[in-house]
């Protein structure tokens, strides 16, 4: 299978907030990252999503990744691929999602 990345992926687990906009408005769904790149991330989550779903994403990176203070990451994207996963005993979702814009806010 030929690599079809183009930008580098750094394995990081991170909590993540995921809202849907167009599908639930105001509900957002718990998780955690296992991959993060500048152009797409791969999450696990415990509730459904479909592949082609617009997501709002955010998430934190902390002091000890950035040498600094906390990051918050904006980031608008949209769901390329579901898959079901076994994780702790219980049925969770692997989501890869794309990254089409993103706002990064340096904490104070």
């Amino acid at each position: 299978m030929t690599e079809r990345r183009t930008a580098r992926r750094y394995d990081l687990s991170l909590p993540i907030l995921i809202r849907v906009p167009k599908e639930h408005v105001g509900d957002s769904q718990n998780g955690k990252t296992r991959d993060i790149s500048t152009r797409g991330l791969y999450f696990v989550i415990d509730q459904d999503l479909q592949a082609g779903s617009e997501l709002d994403i955010t998430l934190t990176l902390p002091g000890e990744i950035t040498r600094g203070s906390e990051v918050l990451v904006r980031a608008m994207g949209k769901v390329v691929r579901v898959e079901r996963r076994k994780e702790d005993d219980s049925d969770r979702l692997g989501v890869a999602a794309i990254i089409e814009r993103y706002d990064i806010v340096r904490g104070e």
